[in-house]
């Protein structure tokens, strides 16, 4: 395992989005949405063991690469195919120095993202696995799933989220749904 390196998110945040515009001010809020839920599931389960300052950052961090992407409905305006922005924050985040960080990004989408999927979906990435492996990996990517950026305001249900996620496959809702198990007792 790596040891994670500490770290100031919000002024890495801001050095990447450095305009006070919709686009900072929805990721913010994503973020904060995503780094609360970890953290009031780490509370309810001291015997997790998590590492609640990581769990913070790392929430905070996990959709840095957004800004790349075209994503129009989301403030973002770039050139990339959306389902890369883990793979581009992981890439800045790792130029920076923090490896764990970078992985937690790189590892977020969806429930994790195989080679198979890859090739058998032809998505434009690398051919690689990018599924959680830590707890902390594993409970970013399961507190993303109730927040939408491009509704911001609603927070789904375990039942809504597993809903949402069916329609990339079987494989995706039960892991999902073991972590539901697993972080909040459902």
């Amino acid at each position: 395992m790596y040891l994670c390196t500490r770290m100031d998110y919000i002024s890495l945040l801001y050095k990447y989005y450095t305009e006070d515009d919709d686009l900072r001010r929805l990721l913010l809020k994503h973020s904060r949405q995503v780094a609360d839920r970890c953290l009031l599931i780490a509370s309810r389960h001291p015997e997790l063991e998590l590492d609640t300052d990581f769990l913070e950052e790392a929430a905070m961090l996990h959709d840095i690469g957004v800004r790349w992407c075209h994503a129009p409905g989301i403030y973002c305006n770039g050139d990339e195919h959306y389902i890369r922005h883990g793979l581009i924050g992981a890439q800045l985040l790792r130029r920076e120095g923090y490896e764990c960080h970078a992985r937690v990004c790189e590892r977020h989408t969806g429930t994790g993202i195989t080679r198979e999927q890859i090739v058998r979906q032809q998505l434009p990435l690398p051919l690689g696995d990018y599924v959680p492996e830590t707890l902390e990996e594993q409970l970013v990517c399961y507190a993303d799933k109730f927040y939408s950026k491009s509704k911001p305001d609603r927070v789904l249900t375990v039942e809504q989220t597993a809903q949402s996620l069916a329609r990339f496959g079987e494989e995706g809702v039960d892991t999902f749904l073991r972590w539901a198990r697993l972080f909040e007792g459902c």
